[in-house]
């Protein structure tokens, strides 16, 4: 007759109740699951990139300077949400920019209204349609103090050009083929250009786009947006906002 072996020791059966001796080996093998996985989640959540602050929540109003070149700006002299000399980038809903109503308000104390997108350093307000979001601040000074540009060398910098509205959290994900696409359009529209910079400049990783010049860019970066590139230019500081006026002939991607 064969051996069967001790049938005392506990067996787990899927189907069945765990046996009382299983249970603590069981509830410890859970525990320690539960703990893994947690731990796998907080560690991707932490290792991605600011998403940047979307569409939500209320809408901002500041006073400040405007300026139009190379793109709407505004140097902030009064706000609840933005400190005394914060430099705001300008763009209106969907997209497109707001250059058409800036024009005849630059150089000007004005009063902006509409949401604000945020990412890391970079701060854009998409402004409301009509006077509501754009106004001249009745009895101001007709030609307000505006910060002189302050110079800081010719750098050549890798990094990514985007629109710094999407880019700042209107569209999630920011990255792919269809981050691009929608780059395209926006800055066809006049959104303002951004360069995300691999490397700090001035301990900043965002800078405003121009053109050699100091105007907007031309149409020729728009084959080089949304992906690695190295570029040169003059970048210089207005504000608390670093602009990267580039030579779009050093385009080229980055190896």
């Amino acid at each position: 007759m064969n051996d069967a072996g001790d049938r005392s020791e506990p067996f787990f059966i899927g189907w069945a109740k765990a046996p009382t001796g299983l249970r603590p080996f069981l509830i410890g093998v859970g525990l320690c699951l539960v703990v893994l996985f947690g731990g796998v989640g907080f560690i991707a959540a932490a290792t991605q990139a600011d998403p940047g602050s979307g569409r939500g929540g209320r809408g901002e109003t500041a006073i400040g300077v405007l300026t139009y070149d190379p793109y709407p700006l505004l140097y902030v002299t009064e706000s609840e949400r933005y400190p005394t000399g914060h430099t705001l980038l300008l763009s209106g809903n969907a997209k497109f920019g707001v250059q058409d109503r800036a024009s005849a308000l630059d150089g000007r104390l004005v009063q902006v209204s509409g949401g604000p997108v945020a990412r890391g350093d970079l701060d854009m307000l998409r402004l409301r349609n009509g006077p509501d979001g754009l106004s001249l601040v009745e009895g101001a000074p007709a030609t307000p103090e505006v910060p002189e540009p302050v110079p800081l060398g010719r750098w050549r910098l890798t990094g990514e050009i985007c629109d710094g509205q999407c880019y700042g959290g209107a569209m999630r994900p920011g990255t792919g083929l269809a981050h691009r696409a929608c780059a395209n359009l926006c800055l066809i529209g006049g959104v303002p250009p951004v360069f995300v910079s691999t490397q700090a400049v001035a301990g900043e990783e965002f800078l405003l786009l121009a053109d050699a010049e100091g105007g907007p860019v031309t149409d020729a970066v728009l084959d080089h947006v949304a992906m690695l590139v190295d570029v040169e230019g003059e970048v210089e500081r207005r504000g608390d906002l670093l602009v990267f006026r580039i030579d779009p002939a050093s385009l080229q991607v980055a190896p």
